[in-house]
């Protein structure tokens, strides 16, 4: 039998479709590139949002007209949170929620009894120049806009044993960056039989991984909560070139009282200048991104000031900017003053106008840099350590997964351009 699979939402739902694929590999199945002679069409969903909701459908229906022969198979949140409904769509074959994903290991008869859900997700390699370790999985912090406690359960984290191999093996496949990525990694060892925490972990592998300056790797960290941002954060990424100088960041908000309304009064807009502050006594150049939610109901003129006058003040060098989206089951969903389309277009508009501007002062600072070092990602481009594409000039010996030494030459239409030194 054969598949081809397409993945839709985060990182941990692109780390476990490379462990789907490559697991159903070894059990004999084909995997193909393209979906119109596909036997099974596996589609990993995202239900973050209604867009990402409405993306899924609107794939299902067009591979339902293109692949009329094919086994259309839906898992990820979306399966989980909306079973009975994509089931009735009469492109699906199969619905495989979240919680049972791991069935898929096994194979594609799903009628079968040996499929377990009993295995955990692996991998070996990875279907991008930059590889992606899922270190944690769930959350049950329950903000109150949020669909994922109840589309990925409660926080499990891997033993950090277990995430050092998967490393090592991914080294041994030349992979020059690696990416540690959770769904709350501020939740990370709460759960384990010897609780540790984020930074305990990143502790542990420096410990126990090559110097990454002589072997030419380096770690990436995913989206961080700002609660986590302390003084151990900052020993922690003082020590070494392990980590990227590079952090995303869970903002969300400006204001401390939509904060609040979102139930998230674990930090506040003040703690995040702080460490920003901070953060240049450790690093000297480094980026910051954020996610920042707007028209949130409740949200008023002057709290979205106060989002617009944070992101000014933060060092933010990129964001991604997402408005409020209503999901089925939270509470936000029934709170009163729900902001109209219109308006929250607008305001998503004028805080990407300030990130654009931020953003294109920020690659004009790195052109000034004497080098930088890049993960080839094609034989023509490569991510910084400072999470900025750069284009190669002259690279026609380069390789995906390489990690070079370039030194910048020019912006040209807002992409930093360079040469290998």
């Amino acid at each position: 039998m054969n598949f081809h699979i397409i993945t839709l939402g985060c990182k941990i739902n692109q780390y476990e479709t490379q462990a789907i694929t490559e697991s159903l590999v070894r059990n004999g199945y084909s995997l193909l590139t393209e979906p119109e002679s596909a036997e099974n069409i596996i589609i990993n969903s995202c239900a973050v949002t209604s867009r990402a909701v409405r993306d899924l459908k609107k794939i299902c229906r067009r591979l339902g007209r293109i692949c009329p022969q094919s086994r259309i198979i839906i898992t990820g949140c979306a399966a989980q949170v909306l079973e009975q409904e994509l089931t009735s769509m009469d492109e699906v074959h199969s619905v495989i929620p979240q919680s049972k994903k791991t069935s898929l290991l096994s194979g594609l008869n799903l009628n079968s009894s040996s499929n377990s859900a009993g295995s955990d997700f692996y991998i070996s390699d990875y279907f991008r120049a930059r590889a992606v370790v899922k270190v944690q999985d769930g959350c049950n912090h329950r903000c109150s806009y949020c669909i994922v406690p109840q589309t990925r359960g409660n926080p499990v984290s891997r033993p950090k044993e277990v995430i050092l191999k998967e490393i090592m093996g991914l080294l041994d496949k030349n992979f020059s960056e690696i990416i540690l990525g959770g769904i709350n990694l501020r939740l990370y060892g709460q759960d384990l039989s010897e609780p540790i925490d984020f930074w305990d972990l990143i502790n542990y592998l420096r410990s126990h991984l090559p110097n990454p300056v002589q072997n030419r790797f380096r770690l990436r960290l995913s989206s961080l909560e700002p609660s986590e941002l302390n003084t151990k954060a900052l020993d922690t990424l003082s020590r070494d070139q392990l980590i990227c100088p590079h952090l995303h960041i869970s903002l969300q908000s400006g204001s401390s009282e939509v904060l609040r309304k979102m139930n998230r009064s674990h930090y506040t807009p003040n703690d995040l200048l702080d460490f920003s502050r901070q953060l240049k006594s450790v690093w000297q150049v480094f980026a910051v991104g954020a996610d920042i939610l707007v028209g949130f109901p409740g949200e008023t003129s002057a709290d979205f000031q106060k989002t617009r006058e944070l992101v000014h003040e933060l060092p933010l060098t990129y964001a991604h900017v997402f408005p409020y989206s209503p999901r089925p089951g939270t509470p936000a969903a029934r709170f009163k003053g729900q902001i109209n389309q219109k308006e929250k277009k607008y305001r998503s508009a004028e805080l990407d106008a300030v990130i654009q501007d931020k953003k294109t002062d920020f690659i004009m600072k790195l052109c000034k840099l004497n080098e930088l070092e890049l993960s080839m990602e094609t034989p023509f481009k490569g991510m910084s350590q400072y999470y900025v594409e750069c284009r190669v000039k002259n690279s026609q010996k380069l390789k995906p997964r390489q990690m070079i030494k370039v030194k910048p030459l020019l912006v040209d239409q807002n992409k930093l351009i360079v040469q290998a030194i």
